[in-house]
């Protein structure tokens, strides 16, 4: 009975956490807007490289770091060649009306609609602010899942990716005020 005392509290903030990250459906399909100090183009592996002051917008959301790998399938729809991936890293800042994530590390699936933050990771709505290992925002249901799981890079682009201090996700939720 103890034990159930003490798990019904621990899952009511993460429901409300969870509530508190909801956002409205982003628009998946408008498209990209991109500026960087470089940009090097690299057609046969279908891949840009955005480095220094990377800023790309979609709709209402904006995604900035210092370097970013625009993946892009060779189909070319009105002269632009059809983005499937960005990868983020440094300083990583996603802002979205009412909601700013950052990060380490960000993946931008696009075919799937979803961005999955790595790294230190830190989720503010309004005064309310949700911290962990890594964040996970589906693009159509505006749901965001943070965990403070340990995740760990190999010895790729993205190198060790460090998780919570306490591999727990912590934060702090406004009350509002009761007469």
């Amino acid at each position: 009975m103890s034990a159930m005392r003490r798990s019904l509290p621990l899952l009511s903030l993460l429901l409300v956490a969870t509530s508190v990250a909801a956002q409205s459906k982003h628009n998946t399909n408008a498209p990209i807007d991109f500026g960087a100090d470089q940009i090097e183009l690299q057609d046969k592996a279908n891949r840009a490289v955005l480095t220094g002051n990377v800023a790309v917008r979609q709709a209402e959301m904006t995604l900035n770091a210092e370097r970013m790998n625009v993946a892009y399938t060779g189909q070319v729809i009105d002269g632009n060649p059809q983005v499937s991936r960005l990868d983020a890293s440094g300083g990583v800042t996603v802002r979205r009306p009412d909601q700013t994530a950052r990060g380490q590390y960000a993946i931008y699936d696009l075919n799937r609609r979803v961005i999955t933050m790595l790294g230190a990771v830190r989720l503010t709505q309004g005064p309310n602010t949700v911290n962990g290992a890594r964040l996970t925002i589906n693009l159509d249901t505006g749901r965001a899942v943070i965990d403070g799981s340990a995740v760990r890079g190999g010895s790729g682009a993205t190198g060790n990716v460090q998780q919570a201090p306490t591999g727990r996700v912590t934060g702090t939720f406004s009350v509002p005020k009761r007469k």
